[in-house]
């Protein structure tokens, strides 16, 4: 069954469940990165959250690099166990990895050597998530945000080459409408879809631009797709945007 969510600070929870959304997703990173102490403060309001914390994004921190010479690979694995220990704790099920700043190929360094990285850091995330209900989502992003994994196609090439359970994709309707990413591509990659991100024009809320959600959703429908929806954009108006976004969506969901 299809839910719908927003990417927001966890401390909102409670308002998005008043407006009737489904779930919350939150930014991993941040919390990860709290020294121990913070960390065990912090970690009760997710567990303890009004609306389920089901999805979380922002996987990777900029300042750990997982691709390029900075990268180090037994900081990359101490914190993958970590975050899919949190994330398994917590009860959630899709984590996205987008991450721009760390999965960016430096100049210089090579394409296929930043492939085989990125396929090892795959690797490493679903030998932790075996055995749990989690699901990584590669995250396409646009140009302006990194060098590598720009397509939907992109990502499925990755997750085909690593052919793992749990790694699959997320198709972002922002990064998509940026690179002017035909909507068609979410029923040719139904098989590897596990995520939807959702904006409008400006990355401004559902509803609020020229976006052609119709197709859009007609495409995710045409794909059989029945898994979480979460808004990631700018907010003007909280009171006024989020609840109507929500209606929007399911009017159009229908």
């Amino acid at each position: 069954m299809t839910a719908f969510g927003w990417c927001l600070p966890i401390e909102q929870a409670s308002e998005l469940k008043e407006y009737g959304y489904d779930y919350i997703e939150c930014t991993l990173a941040p919390l990860l990165t709290k020294d121990e102490d913070a960390f065990k403060k912090a970690l009760p309001l997710y567990l303890n959250s009004p609306l389920p914390v089901k999805a979380w994004n922002v996987l990777f921190p900029r300042e750990i690099k997982v691709v390029g010479p900075e990268a180090n690979d037994e900081v990359t694995k101490q914190y993958i166990s970590k975050a899919v220990e949190t994330m398994n704790t917590v009860g959630s099920s899709i984590f996205v990895f987008g991450s721009g700043g760390s999965r960016s190929v430096p100049e210089g360094w090579e394409r296929n050597r930043a492939e085989e990285q990125l396929l090892n850091v795959l690797s490493w995330f679903a030998d932790e998530c075996q055995g749990t209900k989690l699901t990584l989502a590669i995250e396409p992003l646009n140009t302006k945000e990194t060098n590598i994994i720009n397509s939907v196609n992109d990502g499925v090439h990755l997750a085909k080459l690593i052919n793992r359970s749990s790694i699959r994709v997320l198709a972002d309707f922002y990064h998509m409408d940026e690179e002017q990413e035909p909507l068609d591509t979410i029923v040719t990659n139904k098989n590897w879809l596990a995520h939807i991100h959702i904006a409008d024009t400006g990355r401004l809320a559902p509803g609020t631009g020229q976006y052609p959600y119709e197709t859009f959703i007609a495409q995710l429908k045409a794909a059989d797709y029945n898994g979480l929806i979460s808004a990631e954009c700018t907010i003007n108006d909280r009171e006024k945007e989020i609840p109507q976004a929500l209606q929007f969506l399911q009017r159009h969901w229908g």
